[in-house]
């Protein structure tokens, strides 16, 4: 499980988070959703312990995540795909991973094949990847351990339809198994395709969480977006 517990974060004089409080059960998916620059990006930094919150608790299975024994073991993360040596193929930086947590070399070729690298784009240097190769490969990054909670910040970004089909069926396919996904996106149809519950923010604050059938009454999740976010901005001003 996934827990945030009234997380705030402070950058001198800007409140970048506000209180966020809401909870990712095994076996769901969480979309976390918000425009640029609402604070989505900062909470999974807390929570993956890279950053330090101002006052509440970001947990992953009730402990910090720094606190965890051999994390990436318990939690996969992709915070930015194009955080990988560039001068090392795909094949090298899924073992290289492979060995940090232990496991045999075989894991790695097995974790190309789940995301869909074949034999000669593993072998290819990661500089000349597209981003959707790159977002293949940190999605394989993150599942290496098999972990049983991912937290992924916007895995979309860089794949063509058919690449989106497949992070939404395995993404499906690993919350049945048991994970908890946490999935922070802005594309609102998207999430709409694949999570069981939501959670919107903006301006650092939880402005609506539930599923998507709860929040999008007959309209859509864009639209009760939209209505939420032009009562947040009349409120601030």
């Amino acid at each position: 499980m996934i827990e945030f517990d009234r997380v705030s974060k402070t950058y001198k004089q800007v409140r970048a988070l506000d209180e966020v409080s809401f909870t990712v059960r095994e076996g769901s998916v969480t979309g976390f959703l918000g425009p640029n620059g609402a604070g989505k990006s900062t909470a999974l930094r807390v929570l993956a312990g890279l950053s330090r919150a101002t006052s509440g608790a970001a947990t992953v299975f009730g402990r910090p995540y720094v606190e965890l024994e051999c994390p990436g073991l318990q939690v996969g993360t992709l915070l930015d795909a194009g955080a990988q040596h560039p001068g090392r193929t795909g094949r090298e930086v899924l073992t290289l991973g492979a060995m940090l947590l232990g496991l045999p070399r075989s894991r790695a070729e097995e974790t190309l094949e789940l995301v869909g690298l074949t034999g000669r784009e593993s072998g290819r240097a990661v500089g000349g990847y597209s981003l959707g190769m790159r977002q293949r490969l940190g999605i394989g990054h993150a599942l290496l351990g098999r972990p049983k909670a991912l937290i992924l910040d916007e895995p979309a970004n860089g794949l063509d339809p058919q690449g989106i089909q497949w992070m939404r069926t395995l993404l499906r396919s690993l919350a049945d198994s048991g994970c908890a996904v946490l999935l922070s996106s802005h594309l609102l149809h998207e999430v709409e395709q694949i999570a069981d519950h939501v959670v919107m923010i903006g301006r650092g604050r939880v402005l609506a969480q539930g599923t998507v059938a709860e929040l999008g009454g007959g309209r859509g999740l864009e639209q009760t977006f939209l209505d939420l976010t032009a009562t947040a901005d009349r409120s601030a001003r």
